[in-house]
């Protein structure tokens, strides 16, 4: 098996969802290649083969697409407390719920350097 894989329970599998490895059914018989794209009729089918546990490639997130993703969030936010002035203790209510948008949206630490 690949290290960039993790285990999931069948509940946890969605469509789309790609296998790390080769899917062995419980006499050792292959049922599906490893690379195998997963669809909702094949996971239909796997309680009857007695599979319970699929080893899932985990998707690669790429600095970049980190960096665009905040990026996008803090766009957000100005744009939603975009009449509100961070600076001014005059609206606290504001400025308290543009803090908990910001620590939920971009982490505690990323808001405390943007905000």
């Amino acid at each position: 098996m690949t290290s960039n894989y993790h285990q999931l329970t069948l509940a946890e599998v969605r469509p789309g969802m790609v296998l790390s490895d080769v899917l062995l059914d419980v006499q050792g018989h292959v049922l599906l290649p490893q690379g195998t794209t997963l669809t909702e009729a094949m996971l239909a089918l796997m309680p009857r083969h007695g599979i319970a546990v699929l080893p899932i490639l985990k998707e690669e997130v790429s600095p970049e697409a980190v960096q665009a993703t905040l990026a996008h969030h803090e766009a957000r936010i100005a744009h939603l407390f975009r009449k509100n002035d961070p600076d001014s203790d005059s609206d606290w209510a504001t400025a308290l719920l543009r803090r908990f948008v910001s620590d939920f949206r971009l982490g505690p630490q990323e808001a405390a350097e943007h905000g």
